[in-house]
């Protein structure tokens, strides 16, 4: 896979040549059943929410990348009902797995006319690489040698674009003692790859299913919460959050800042079962 999608990088017009417009959704749990539950929340009703504030900002994203979790079942029946809605939204559409995804099935249910399994996207002065951190039957992240490659390869190929990388698992501590247990294995080796290349300006995830950003050394650390539930910043145990489900938009401008802001549901009342603890 990575060197069928190497080889042929999607190409796309941002809107505008000054700005990349992008929207992060990310962690949605999906399941086939279209009446499933994640702690006690509905995850199709939560996604179309975020989806439908996506739909009302006020610049139009070039693009939405999904981060991964985009199942939480793996089945072929959630994957198809993402396929359809992210279609219907009408916006090009790039996807990379999680823990709970399965990517053999992503690639066959992921695809149409909107939505797109390449994993290397240029888009004016940018360009996106997405990775697959995911590792069969474990919950935490690893980058295998491939990953490794790719990126690499990527960033000499366009020494001219600035990059945003992006990945499931969270390369950096983000303060949560059993989320960061379950993040990437071999952050280390990522960063130190990553402060090889000045025009590596952003790294992105999501699994954490919180806010958090932090530059360091001129890139931006960035994760998103999830379209469904939301985990405790700072909890040493699994604990489930308070705030609403949300979405991240993202200004990637041609001089390789990054500027960004997390929207949340403020219009809808979600119900979560505090009382589990796990999921």
């Amino acid at each position: 896979m990575v060197d069928k999608v190497e080889k042929i990088p999607h190409e796309l017009q941002p809107a505008r040549l000054d700005v990349v417009r992008l929207a992060q959704v990310t962690d949605c749990h999906i399941f086939a059943d279209p009446e499933g539950c994640l702690l006690g929340l509905n995850t199709r009703d939560s996604y179309e929410a975020v989806c439908e504030r996506l739909l009302r900002e006020e610049w139009r994203p070039d693009a939405i990348l999904a981060t991964g979790d985009l199942s939480q079942d793996a089945s072929p029946e959630s994957y198809q009902y993402l396929a359809d809605y992210f279609k219907s939204l009408d916006i090009a559409t790039f996807w990379l797995p999680g823990n709970h995804d399965n990517p053999e099935t992503m690639e066959l249910y992921l695809s149409n006319s909107r939505v797109f399994a390449a994993k290397q996207l240029l888009i004016g002065r940018w360009q996106i690489i997405l990775l697959d951190s995911s590792v069969k039957g474990k919950v935490h992240g690893e980058l295998a040698d491939e990953q490794f490659q790719f990126l690499e390869r990527c960033l000499k190929r366009y020494p001219d674009k600035h990059a945003l990388v992006t990945l499931h698992h969270q390369p950096k501590e983000v303060g949560c003692r059993w989320l960061d247990q379950i993040g990437l294995k071999n952050a280390d080796q990522f960063k130190q790859l990553v402060a090889k290349y000045d025009q590596v300006k952003g790294v992105l995830w999501g699994h954490v299913h919180q806010e958090y950003q932090q530059m360091v050394n001129g890139v931006s650390w960035i994760s998103t919460p999830s379209s469904c539930v939301q985990f405790k910043p700072g909890s040493e145990d699994f604990s489930a959050d308070t705030e609403a489900p949300g979405y991240r938009y993202l200004n990637l401008y041609s001089d390789g800042r990054i500027e960004s802001i997390v929207h949340r549901i403020d219009n809808l009342e979600f119900t979560i079962d505090y009382s589990i603890k796990g999921y």
